[in-house]
């Protein structure tokens, strides 16, 4: 039978709940991590100091009376009584306020960079960024659910969690705590209020602290009318301004591009789209602020003069003195404070919510990614085979389906097939990534795969040479004879130079670089998809004999995925992906035959 999801009362409540249980999930690895036991001390320690804080109010609280007490008593012995008083009072209350400052930016900062590690290690893990970008297009991903911009979850939302989780919860522990010890003052000092209804008379006993309840309760309900808005347009504001700074990412990394295709005006009307998103719903957020800044300084203005008015009767009357007076306005302050912490607060908490919303989607991605049952199983061989392989796209599509192949030591294959065949697809299978696919791989561990688009991370070229590995695991010696080999020898004397070798070299360049790890790290199979389409035919004829060379003196074999004809001379058998008829099981299948004329003369 199916249940009536709750309304009213009751869904806010679950909403809460299921809110407070993200809270949760977030920050309870930190405090049971490595780092617990010293967490758990600060924690306790920032605990402590709040409270003191609250004592120290008290105090403060009833310095006041009896300091204006004796200015209304004229009373010189204890004013300057009360003087003495007030400095250790107030050298308490400085290094209360310092040390809680210095231990809550330690506790924050400390739960940052265990936070940040934490997210870096798991996402750098088992290829879950690879996974969640390719999730993001997926038939059942839904793009205003999908985590985005994991740069920003990662560097800007575990900041911004992690100072507003301790900011907010110990302002939460404070206002509970003065709430408590201020109410028994305020009910003390604020005696019965008497009025008479219906000819009977009554008495309020604790009348102010029934005020400031019904002052605060009123204006909490007003706070969360006025700012509910603030909750998802924060959500969407971190959103836009992040796919902004994406984008002008993308036209840096993309420059040369642009600039060749006079792409700049498609460019900077994409940009300023963008950035007209980001400032409508900013000013959307400028509005919403603006009407709970208004509720928020007339209830706090209100607030000022309200203890005076209730309790100045009494005052006038002689029932109380100036000093109480004082006190009870103190005391009224500190009451509503604590009750008005919710408004005062709200645009604090809609944004917390909203960076806990994104980080639990952002988690929850994560751990999906890692828990994903992948049904392509790969084994360790001497050759390549696969049986019962099945490629998918991320939109469902199957490309091959139901695929065996087998590649022995010695071979020297080319694979071809029209744009968008797949080709690229089926060497991420090869390599063991490529989460749309089933079947089984049997694969050489000692293998190497040059992608279309080499990544080069920034720093020293050596660094970039010998990426992944350190470049202290080669010599000088080495890393210069790959750079000639592969026809790079002008930069064999820049190995210790620094840049950002992505921009700075051009595409041909940047593909010998990419051979030239290669050469240096000497591997017994390589799978080269489009590995010399930006070279000259002679650098690549010189190049591909060099490849055929290494995989002859290993005992390994290469694969090759090529558009130009005249690759097909440095192999001795292809594979091809043929389209299919509509209705088949499969957009292509693949197709083996052997070259009339094979690699092995140029090697």
């Amino acid at each position: 039978m199916n249940q009536t999801p709750p309304s009213g009362p009751l869904a806010k409540f679950s909403a809460f709940s299921q809110f407070c249980a993200r809270v949760w999930a977030l920050s309870a690895p930190y405090f049971r991590s490595e780092e617990k036991w010293k967490a758990r001390l600060l924690l306790i320690a920032i605990v402590l100091l709040n409270l003191g804080t609250v004592y120290m109010a008290v105090q403060f609280n009833d310095w006041y009376r009896v300091f204006y007490d004796a200015l209304q008593n004229k009373d010189q012995t204890v004013f300057w009584q009360q003087m003495g008083r007030f400095s250790y009072l107030a050298f308490g209350a400085i290094i209360i306020a310092v040390y809680k400052f210095y231990l809550t930016q330690l506790l924050q900062m400390r739960w940052r960079a265990w936070m940040t590690r934490d997210y870096l290690r798991r996402w750098l893990s088992h290829r879950a960024f690879y996974k969640m970008e390719l999730g993001r297009y997926t038939a059942a991903a839904n793009a205003n659910e999908s985590p985005d911009n994991p740069d920003q979850r990662i560097q800007e939302d575990v900041h911004s969690f992690t100072t507003a989780t301790i900011s907010l919860s110990m302002g939460l522990l404070n206002a509970a705590v003065t709430l408590v010890s201020f109410v028994g003052i305020l009910w003390a000092l604020s005696g019965s209020f008497g009025f008479t209804l219906g000819g009977s008379s009554y008495a309020i006993p604790g009348f102010m602290v029934w005020a400031a309840l019904a002052y605060c309760v009123v204006g909490s309900m007003l706070a969360h009318y006025i700012g509910r808005p603030l909750i998802k347009l924060n959500f969407l504001q971190q959103r836009y301004e992040a796919n902004f700074r994406h984008h002008m990412v993308r036209v840096r990394e993309y420059s040369e591009s642009i600039a060749l295709d006079n792409g700049e005006t498609v460019e900077r009307g994409q940009l300023d789209g963008r950035f007209t998103t980001v400032l409508a719903n900013y000013l959307n957020l400028i509005r919403a602020n603006k009407k709970l800044i208004w509720f928020q300084s007339f209830f706090g203005q209100a607030a000022v003069i309200f203890p005076f008015l209730v309790a100045a009767p009494r005052f006038f009357s002689g029932a109380i003195q100036l000093g109480e007076l004082i006190q009870i306005s103190q005391a009224f302050g500190k009451v509503q404070d604590s009750l008005s912490w919710f408004v005062d607060n709200y645009d604090t908490l809609a944004s917390w919510r909203a960076t806990t919303d994104r980080l639990t989607s952002f988690e929850d991605s994560m751990v999906a990614q890692t828990q994903d049952n992948e049904s392509l199983v790969t084994t360790p061989s001497n050759a390549l085979e696969s049986t019962g392989l099945k490629l998918a796209l991320p939109t469902g599509a199957v490309l091959l389906a139901d695929t065996s192949l087998k590649a022995h030591t010695g071979d020297h294959i080319l694979l071809k097939g029209p744009s968008g065949s797949g080709k690229s697809t089926l060497f991420r299978a090869f390599a063991g990534i490529w989460p749309f696919a089933s079947g089984s791989i049997a694969k050489p561990g000692n293998a190497m795969f040059i992608p279309q688009r080499p990544y080069f991370p920034n720093g020293s070229l050596r660094d970039a040479l010998a990426y992944p590995e350190p470049a202290s695991a080669y010599s000088d010696d080495a890393l210069r004879q790959a750079l000639e080999e592969a026809l790079l020898p002008d930069l064999a004397a820049r190995l210790d130079q620094e840049d950002a070798w992505s921009q700075k070299l051009s595409g041909g360049e940047q593909q010998r670089l990419a051979i030239a790890r290669v050469l240096l790290k000497k591997p017994m199979w390589i799978f080269a998809d489009e590995a010399t389409s930006a070279l000259d035919e002679t650098a690549e004829k010189t190049l591909y004999e060099r490849l055929l060379a290494l995989v002859k003196a290993s005992g390994g074999a290469i694969i090759s995925i090529a558009h130009r004809p005249n690759v097909a001379a440095f192999h001795d058998r292809q594979w091809t992906l043929e389209k299919q008829p509509a209705g088949s099981n499969a957009l292509y299948s693949l197709t083996a035959s052997q070259l009339p004329q094979g690699g092995a003369a140029h090697a």
